[in-house]
């Protein structure tokens, strides 16, 4: 089993530090149900850009708005659509007894690793944190990626803890506190996967490189891989020039526009992969979709960053 997970590890940390991360969206009708065939024709496109991994059902898929048998239907078609092309994960959630559940899904369609998104509603403290991981790691024989994010947010001593636990393979930060990560690092064996999951994390990625932390979540693959792409490439070339020209003409100003209401950073890339003509369909509530106004602002973003790359 240990020679399993580390075999999945090792080929998730090769991946993910040669190529983007795909994080595809979750195709709703009109009026809010499921669209299977739409996701299936999605996700084509998505491994059409060859990203290094794809994680289903997480954040930008709108984890938090799927039912169970939602969430397993997505997660099937992922794992045959990739056909072991590319590692898949599935993100998992709430409480650990849920969660559980949903890892169970997961694993019976076949996904690679699970990532574990922060818990639902309540603070708590820290030893808690950690035991809500062990809760559900003891549940899956399937490698876990910890996402800290919110209210969720682990120390050194903790992450070390986390380490600890057989099949708890790696930790998604979306903090950005370079310092605190940094620290995490040093406490960690150096297989432990890291990576950057900020909103819009091109903002930060450079950032994180400067830390030993290169891959990182692209919420712009799911809708312009061809952007995502562009900037990574320049971002490992070291070509500081163009990294600057993509920041400044799209990803400052997109990530500006996604700060203007909650819930942007899936509904902006929702509504950006249906101006390409994508079959994503609208956000479910709670999140709302974006005016006309702010749609006609990203729609010369959008053609923006197309020009440039």
């Amino acid at each position: 089993m240990k020679t399993v997970l580390m075999e999945i590890a090792r080929n998730l940390r090769e991946r993910m530090s040669d190529g983007v991360l795909s994080f595809p969206l979750t195709p709703f009708t009109d009026s809010g149900e499921l669209d299977p065939a739409a996701f299936r024709a999605y996700i084509r496109g998505q491994l059409e850009a060859d990203p290094a991994a794809v994680f289903v059902a997480c954040g930008t898929g709108e984890f938090f708005s799927l039912a169970l048998d939602e969430y397993a239907e997505i997660v099937r078609i992922a794992v045959e659509e990739t056909g072991g092309r590319m590692p898949v994960v599935a993100g998992v959630g709430y409480g650990w007894a849920i969660a559980r559940q949903y890892a169970e899904r997961a694993a019976e369609a076949g996904v690679d690793a699970v990532l574990l998104m922060p818990h639902y509603l309540v603070k708590a403290p820290i030893d808690g944190l950690v035991e809500q991981v062990r809760r559900v790691a003891e549940a899956t024989p399937l490698p876990v990626i910890v996402y800290q994010r919110d209210y969720v947010l682990f120390d050194a001593a903790s992450v070390a803890l986390l380490a600890e636990i057989p099949t708890v393979i790696g930790l998604k930060d979306g903090h950005g506190d370079l310092d605190r990560l940094q620290r995490i690092r040093l406490a960690v064996p150096d297989d432990f996967l890291f990576f950057n999951g900020v909103a819009t994390a091109e903002m930060q990625a450079r950032a994180y490189s400067s830390i030993g932390i290169s891959a990182y979540s692209s919420a712009v693959h799911a809708f312009a891989p061809e952007i995502s792409r562009a900037f990574r490439t320049a971002l490992f070339a070291g070509d500081h020039a163009r990294v600057d020209e993509l920041l400044r003409g799209f990803y400052q100003p997109f990530s500006d526009l996604r700060d203007r209401r909650a819930g942007y950073a899936v509904s902006l890339v929702k509504a950006a992969a249906r101006l390409r003509g994508l079959p994503v369909g609208p956000v479910r509530a709670p999140l709302v979709d974006p005016t006309a106004e702010e749609l006609t602002t990203l729609k010369a973003l959008l053609d923006t960053g197309l020009d440039l790359v």
